[in-house]
């Protein structure tokens, strides 16, 4: 029975843990740790793991290495077949792990996986943050099966078929650790948000599959740490959507769809600062200069594919934005002419 590894990165998430961990303790799967890595949390989160939970393993962190850099520091620490990448703010049913591990084990060149996620707050519906698995669109934006931008579906069994995807959510990420360790893990450059995306890119590029299985379920808040419109969270999904573009397409492909991006995202900023959001017009300027700056003087700290010889999976090769936006498609199935 290979081992699995639930690793839950918090800061100052203490109500999540007290809300949602005993759902993660009753998970029915036999050989699993349940971990803690600690951000460095202000609040009483560790106080609160020692007193009601003594069980569980806290890895502490001695500062805010955000979501990339907090869970490559901690899985150096963990030793186990698989990781679990799970947000604080995610309840999980008592056998989601059965699932995923069946899928996996059946099929060694899978590298990641994640469940089926619906809204907490709704549950029959799709979650913003992976829904039923995430795609990706020539132009870089991702999408995914169940959510288009901010249309969430409900879940009515249309996306019941276990299948490969682009990219897993970082909500609730299954990964093989030999693969993970193998390709360098997340990219610490990026801090947090789109960096499961990135580490997804580099595993196929690298010949391995990205798979979402519908048979297990869990349920995501979403916006626990950064809520939706935050100006940080604006400011980082645009720099490292342009430094994930940058860093795994071709040369070919790279030198007209980078200026392509950068102009769609300037008619963004315009658009939203027309519309009275300020803080959403500075925070993609911001993420602008910063990728220039990263292009300048710090590509070096980033991590880059170790391989480009696989087949992309989940990759559509036309614009989700045109599609949505212009033709007014609205769900996936639309989208994909189903």
């Amino acid at each position: 029975m290979p081992t699995i590894a639930i690793v839950i990165l918090n800061w100052n998430g203490r109500a999540y843990l007290e809300k949602f961990l005993p759902f993660v303790l009753s998970s029915s799967y036999p050989a699993k740790e349940v971990i803690v890595a600690d951000n460095a949390s202000t609040d009483d989160s560790i106080p609160f793991l020692q007193c009601k939970y003594p069980e569980i393993r806290v890895i502490t962190l001695g500062y805010n290495r955000g979501f990339a850099g907090g869970y490559n520091e901690a899985l150096k620490q963990v030793d186990s077949d698989y990781y679990v990448l799970l947000n604080s703010d995610v309840e999980v049913s008592p056998g989601w792990i059965e699932p995923v591990l069946a899928l996996m084990e059946k099929d060694p060149s899978i590298g990641a996986c994640q469940p089926k996620i619906r809204m907490y707050a709704e549950k029959e519906s799709f979650e913003y943050a992976g829904a039923a698995g995430g795609w990706l669109d020539y132009l870089g934006y991702p999408f995914a099966k169940g959510r288009i931008f901010d249309v969430c579906e409900k879940d009515l069994g249309q996306y019941d078929q276990a299948e490969p995807i682009f990219w897993a959510s970082g909500a609730a990420f299954f990964v093989r650790s030999a693969v993970y360790h193998e390709l360098g893990g997340l990219d610490n450059y990026f801090f947090a948000h789109q960096e499961e995306i990135d580490l997804c890119w580099r595993m196929q590029l690298a010949g391995y599959k990205i798979y979402s299985c519908p048979q297990a379920v869990v349920y995501h808040v979403g916006g626990g740490t950064l809520p939706k419109g935050n100006e940080r969270k604006v400011f980082l999904n645009f720099r490292n959507n342009l430094i994930m573009l940058a860093k795994n397409l071709p040369w070919e492909q790279l030198i007209w769809k980078l200026p392509f991006r950068y102009l769609l995202d300037t008619i963004s900023a315009w658009k939203s600062l027309f519309a009275g959001e300020g803080a959403y017009f500075r925070a993609i300027f911001k993420a602008q200069l910063a990728f220039v700056k990263w292009v300048a003087v710090e590509r070096k700290n980033s991590v880059f594919p170790a391989k480009r010889r696989g087949n992309l999976h989940g990759w559509y090769r036309r614009s989700v934005i045109w599609q949505y936006f212009v033709k007014g498609k609205k769900t996936f199935q639309e989208i994909m002419g189903r």
